[in-house]
């Protein structure tokens, strides 16, 4: 392979060495959603709902649920300061551990003992109309693919660029700044992390075992650890593989990320073709709705993948629709396991390889992606989850066996003068020692997450679940030994009364009949113009 193909163009590393696109390189934005189930303190799957004192799940901007009634979802908002953002994570999960009695947040991705599937809570968000199509969503989910695989927890990265950077970046290509650029860059950022995000799972992967009960009367290839816990011995990120968040149904589809038309075009035919096997189990049951259609994605959010292109959206409105009137906002990144060694399941040094590894893909060409390709890359990423530590595997690009160690040597090489920049435009050198620690990490596997993880496990003579239960109890004495600021204390309970107030307000509107809200909520709209043309990244 070129060495050259792995390295960030020139004229924008040029440009972005420049002292006036320093301040620029500081106003990286971030924000995190971290998933963790609620457990008792025998390490099971809560059954008590969703605590009065957290808020409203439905209004809540920093605690909600996420599939399951004890699945909690913590959030933070837009940082472009590192610091600022761990510390809102940090007293989300302060603030919820206050409130949560004797249960403990879930460390793992893998989840927790589980009982039956149907004994799994799905989320409950009130009696308005969109409170019950959240609920119906979700056993829409459980029906589609079982509410045990739903219980997979794990953190989204929400990343962005300031638009003065943006600006510099088409200034040193010769184009003009405009939704046009910004949507073609965002999707030549998406191209090449889908390309690359096994290095991800292999690297910060964390979940190379499970416990027995998450399988339960299951197939699968997985072998026996231990009288409670299963794992594949190479594996790194298991959460992303055929276990994980996968579908038979979205399989069959290959959406392109070559402009934006192609992805909404995509996403909108998944949106309104039904699928038989979906049909066949019925949108009702007895009279009750038990899914929100039967199409091949009830709403956009099923659509599964390693990253998403994303636009913020206003009450009510669909994500389809935002994206296509108002252009690419950020990327979502789906494929960070939590560290179950990290009392917030993530740390600073791990957001900085994430920045490092997204302004690569952006600064890296990104030819057009193909259906030949896509199947190339699920081929790799499964490889990777399931044996990505093993000695001397083999990946595939363009159609040719590469070294799985020549080419993460490759990226890693081609990350170096971004952190450098980075560092040199914070004043330190923290983004060079965060790719340090990947790059030893790489040159020695044991040092991962995943291979620490099964080492603990067999060291401390653990099944899964014990560790995990042990890992959760001290991280929940870690966050609790520093009390939280008074007024941000106050602040989070104010934030709780206020959606709790919010979620009444909801309640008590003059609100169509259901029926008549589910037409109009499932609508898909038609793609007209000003959807942004094809271009290169």
């Amino acid at each position: 392979m070129s060495t050259a193909d792995y390295l960030p163009a020139p004229e924008l590393l040029e440009r972005l060495a420049d002292s006036t696109a320093q301040p620029m390189l500081r106003g990286l934005r971030r924000g995190i959603e971290k998933e963790s189930l609620r457990v008792t303190p025998a390490g099971a799957l809560s059954q008590r709902p969703h605590p009065a004192a957290l808020g409203s799940p439905l209004t809540h901007p920093n605690i909600t649920t996420d599939f399951s009634e004890a699945q909690l979802e913590l959030i933070t908002g837009v940082h472009a300061d590192i610091d600022a953002c761990m510390e809102e994570l940090r007293e989300v999960h302060q603030y919820v551990y206050q409130n949560i009695d004797d249960e403990l947040l879930w460390p793992a991705s893998m989840p927790c003992i589980l009982s039956e599937d149907a004994d799994i809570p799905v989320g409950r968000y009130g009696s308005s109309n969109m409170a019950q199509a959240k609920t119906l969503y979700r056993l829409g989910l459980g029906v589609r693919y079982g509410r045990l695989m739903q219980t997979i927890s794990g953190i989204h990265y929400n990343f962005s660029l300031p638009d003065t950077l943006w600006q510099t970046l088409a200034s040193a290509t010769g184009q003009e700044h405009n939704r046009a650029f910004q949507d073609a860059r965002y999707l030549g950022l998406v191209r090449n992390f889908r390309r690359q995000s096994w290095l991800l799972m292999l690297l910060i992967g964390a979940s190379p075992a499970l416990c027995k009960s998450f399988v339960r009367g299951r197939p699968h290839q997985l072998q026996s650890f231990d009288e409670g816990s299963l794992y594949l011995p190479y594996a790194t990120a298991l959460r992303m593989g055929r276990l994980g968040y996968q579908s038979a149904a979205q399989e069959s589809l290959h959406i392109s990320y070559n402009s934006l038309g192609d992805y909404l075009t995509g996403l909108r035919q998944a949106l309104t073709t039904e699928y038989p096997q979906y049909a066949e189990r019925g949108v009702k049951k007895d009279g009750h709705y038990q899914q929100l259609n039967a199409n091949l994605l009830q709403i956009e959010n099923e659509f599964y993948g390693t990253i998403r292109p994303k636009r913020t959206t206003a009450p009510g409105e669909r994500p389809i629709s935002a994206l296509h009137e108002r252009g690419i906002e950020y990327v979502e990144v789906r494929c960070v396991d939590l560290n179950p060694f990290l009392p917030l399941g993530i740390d600073t040094d791990t957001i900085r390889f994430l920045d490092l590894f997204l302004l690569y893909c952006l600064l890296t060409d990104s030819p057009p992606d193909s259906e030949q390709e896509a199947a190339e890359m699920a081929a790799n990423q499964l490889t990777v989850v399931q044996d990505g530590r093993r000695p001397g595997l083999q990946l595939h690009r363009n159609g040719r066996q590469v070294a799985l160690a020549d080419w993460g040597q490759a990226l890693l090489d081609g990350m170096q003068p971004i952190a450098r920049l980075l560092d040199q435009a914070h004043g330190n050198g923290h983004y060079q020692a965060a790719l340090e620690q990947q790059q030893r990490r790489f040159q020695d596997l044991d040092q991962t997450p995943s291979a620490r993880l099964l080492a603990a496990m067999r060291e401390q003579k653990q099944p899964f679940a014990r560790l995990g239960l042990a890992l959760a109890q001290a991280h929940r004495d870690s966050l609790l030994e520093t009390p939280m600021p008074a007024a941000r204390q106050a602040a989070f309970e104010q934030m709780a009364a206020e959606s709790l107030t919010a979620q009444q307000q909801a309640e008590a509107a003059d609100e169509p009949d259901f029926e008549t809200f589910l037409a109009q909520y499932l609508a898909v709209p038609e793609l007209g113009d000003g959807v942004t043309a094809r271009a290169g990244g």
